[in-house]
């Protein structure tokens, strides 16, 4: 974090410089088009070379960081022990017994000259991973309220400024920036107490506490949310999501959310990682309802839609979505309004939590809602202020006024960090309601589709923001097995919510019909593998008996199989259309959606109802690993094969369809009287679900077509195992022979 925040100091200026994007420098020294494109400033070649070598310098310093913490720390124990030793041979103490009794307590060492407990390898007691206090590490302070520029220098002695950059012509190694601003943002590094026996609640919980730490040290009134694999590919994104809630009506939006777009893909996109239909089509159509869902990353959110509040009431009357709550708190701290304006705050911010007769029964909720700490409740009026939409229109009843926010921000002092480490302890959030009402809810795997589904569910709305340029950038698993694992966590969370209080069908009627309809089918869809195995499996049944599917096919059938045809085929259009993506990356999703609906959202309903009815939790692990042979091959993961139990499904269903089809064919061909209709027929649905497989089975296969000796075994098995209970439930008669009027020459 220190060498990420000196490294900043050059880097940000000469992005704001030379308008850099993106504005991660990895990607942007990794870029294949052309650097200089665009760029008009004489000098961009000179300080494009000088920021590039002290950036492959920071990776270096990165690289080695392991091994330089070893040696500062072997260095700065053996000088401790010995300095011990040099205090017990001055109390006359015998050589050997000094020996025996020196034992001092390794630690990790800092360049600072402080420690942490424990070596680098070997944890201390309290001080390990999931055992060790709160921390929190402020690396730049809050930037100064006005532009600092780099040709005044003395105004960077100001709290929260870094030392800018040398600017002297006579350097030729120095970087003109001049007129440039060269303030950087706040950083903080946040690690909350983590105590054996408590449930951390993973990424809600660590997203709660950051809520409540930065509403202490910076409180802004909009939150955004990325995960760690995850960098901004557009710097303004930010603002443009701002602007929807900043805008005219903005105040009923609780999110932004972006699209995730994915950086490393196989260039087939072999199972279908981009995710096109459910990211252009799906979001972009709820965007018309009442808002797309909340997906985990890549969503600014407003602060105070967090903190569980409802939505301001339209109505003229309205104080706005918190007066009752806050209207008898006489202590309000603002940061964003003038003195004369503090005391008309209490009555004009707002939140309805609910009607209450009795308002100091309001101020007796506080802490069981928000904990016990004064600085966090004072703050949420301020931040509820400031991400209102700026009054300067009539039509605007619920704002604030122009300038309001143009206030000095109060500086971090030991106290405000003491109270932030304070709310991020284990402690802080018990019997409060924190992970049920406030913040990220706990208790389901897919926390961010309950988290939304808990914001439109109090009458807030949401908005999909598609820029130009994305917004956003990650990476996804490329590998067979990584990404079933995947889709089976989020086939698990949906199952979960299908089983609890977050199911739609239990909505308030604050939630839009086809906003529940769609909620409804987020935890509805893993069901749907029930009858997609039944669907793979009817086309073999149908070779193994002679028989077609249907017994006849009169006009009503092949009717209702026309109308069926022609609704899938114009769905699919207008999945094309509205997404704008090829008919390859729509059929990739088609072919996946098959595979996880076999493999992922079978096991899902598996899980979830065996938790429900019986308590039991079962896990799908990972048992062998069949390594990539290429390692400087960009996409060699794509080729490692992992065994695990979800493959057993889509196997047998292959297996079992390819025997089907031998068994027919020979069948026809050895039939005193083929029936080449009824072959062709059962064969095409067949080989419609074996195309629905195939990336899997090139999955399984491998680079080259090396498959593991396991798949055989595993498909051998199931195929023998079929085949004896098919024979069981219909054996063959003496005069038809195997399979009817089948017989070997």
């Amino acid at each position: 974090m220190a060498e990420a925040a000196s490294f900043a100091s050059l880097w940000v200026p000469f992005c704001r410089k030379h308008d850099i994007e993106p504005r991660n420098p990895e990607s942007y020294f990794s870029l294949k088009r052309d650097p200089y494109k665009d760029k008009v400033r004489p000098d961009f070649v000179k300080d494009r070379r000088k920021v590039k070598r002290e950036y492959d310098e920071f990776k270096v310093r990165i690289n080695g960081l392991g091994d330089s913490i070893r040696r500062r720390s072997d260095a700065f124990n053996a000088h401790e022990e010995i300095k011990v030793m040099k205090q017990m041979r001055n109390r006359d103490i015998d050589e050997d017994e000094v020996v025996e009794r020196v034992k001092v307590p390794k630690a990790t060492w800092m360049a600072d000259g402080t420690h942490w407990p424990g070596t680098w390898t070997v944890a201390a007691p309290e001080h390990s991973r999931g055992d060790h206090a709160s921390i929190i590490q402020v690396m730049l302070n809050p930037p100064s309220d006005e532009p600092l520029k780099a040709k005044e220098p003395s105004q960077s002695e100001g709290p929260g400024d870094v030392r800018p950059v040398r600017t002297t012509a006579s350097d030729s190694t120095s970087m003109d920036l001049t007129d440039i601003d060269i303030r950087l943002p706040m950083l903080v590094y946040i690690s909350r107490e983590k105590r054996p026996g408590y449930d951390h609640n993973k990424k809600a919980g660590a997203m709660n506490a950051l809520v409540r730490a930065s509403a202490i040290m910076s409180n802004g009134p909009f939150i955004l949310n990325l995960d760690c694999d995850h960098y901004i590919y557009n710097s303004k994104a930010p603002r443009e999501g701002m602007c929807f809630m900043m805008d005219r009506g903005g105040e009923q939006i609780c999110y932004v959310q972006f699209p995730q777009r994915f950086e490393g893909i196989d260039p087939s996109d072999r199972y279908a990682n981009h995710n096109t239909v459910f990211f252009d089509v799906n979001m972009r159509a709820l965007d018309g309802i009442q808002g797309p869902v909340y997906v985990g990353t890549g969503c600014l959110f407003r602060r105070v839609a967090i903190y569980g509040f409802d939505p301001p009431k339209t109505k003229e009357t309205s104080d706005g979505c918190f007066g009752r709550f806050f209207a008898r708190r006489k202590k309000v701290v603002s940061v964003s309004s003038a003195p004369e304006e503090r005391a008309s705050s209490e009555d004009s911010h707002s939140v309805m939590l609910g009607e209450f007769e009795n308002e100091e029964m309001n101020i007796a909720l506080v802490p069981k809602q928000f904990g016990n700490s004064n600085y966090l409740i004072d703050s949420i009026p301020v931040a509820e202020f400031e991400g209102r939409p700026i009054a300067d229109h009539s039509s605007i009843k619920y704002g604030r006024p122009p300038g309001a926010l143009r206030i000095c921000r109060q500086l971090l002092d030991p106290t405000i960090v003491a109270e932030a480490i304070s709310v991020i302890s284990c402690w802080y959030e018990d019997k409060t309601e924190w992970g049920q009402r406030v913040g990220w809810i706990y208790g389901s795997v897919t926390e961010d589709v309950v988290t939304g589904y808990r914001m439109h569910n109090r009458g807030w709305r949401s908005i999909y923001c598609v820029t130009k340029r994305d917004a956003f950038r990650g990476t996804a698993p490329i590998n067979l097995t990584d990404r079933l694992h995947q889709v089976l966590r989020w086939a698990t969370g949906s199952v979960e919510i299908f089983f609890s209080q977050n199911n739609a069908a239990l909505a308030s009627s604050r939630m839009k019909l086809l906003q529940r309809i769609a909620y409804l089918n987020v935890g509805i869809y893993p069901f749907t593998s029930v009858f997609l195995i039944v669907y793979c499996f009817l086309p073999a049944l149908s070779l193994f008996s002679g028989q077609f599917i249907v017994q006849t096919l009169n006009v009503a059938f092949l009717t209702y199989l026309l109308i069926i045809t022609l609704t899938l085929c114009a769905l699919a259009v207008l999945e094309i259309k509205w997404s704008g993506i090829a008919i390859e990356e729509w059929w990739r999703n088609e072919q996946f959606w098959l595979i996880g609906g076999t493999s992922a959202h079978l096991a899902a309903v598996l899980q979830g109802l065996l938790k429900v009815l019986a308590g039991i939790e079962i896990s799908f692990t990972l048992t062998s690993k069949s390594a990539g042979e290429d390692n400087d091959d960009e996409f060699a993961d794509l080729y490692i094969f992992k065994w695990t139990s979800l493959m057993i499904p889509p196997i047998t269903i292959m297996m079992i369809n390819l025997i089907g089809i031998a068994v027919a064919v020979c069948r026809t061909i050895y039939s005193s009287n083929p029936e080449w209709s009824k072959l062709i027929g059962g064969v095409f649905f067949s080989f419609w679900v074996l195309a629905h497989l195939f990336p899997f089975a090139k999955g399984l296969m491998g680079r080259r077509g090396r498959t593991p000796t396991i798949v055989f075994v595993w498909s051998g098995l199931l195929a023998i195992t079929i085949s004896l209970l098919w024979v069981a439930i219909d054996p063959p008669t003496s005069s038809s022979g195997i399979g009817g009027s089948f017989q070997f020459p």
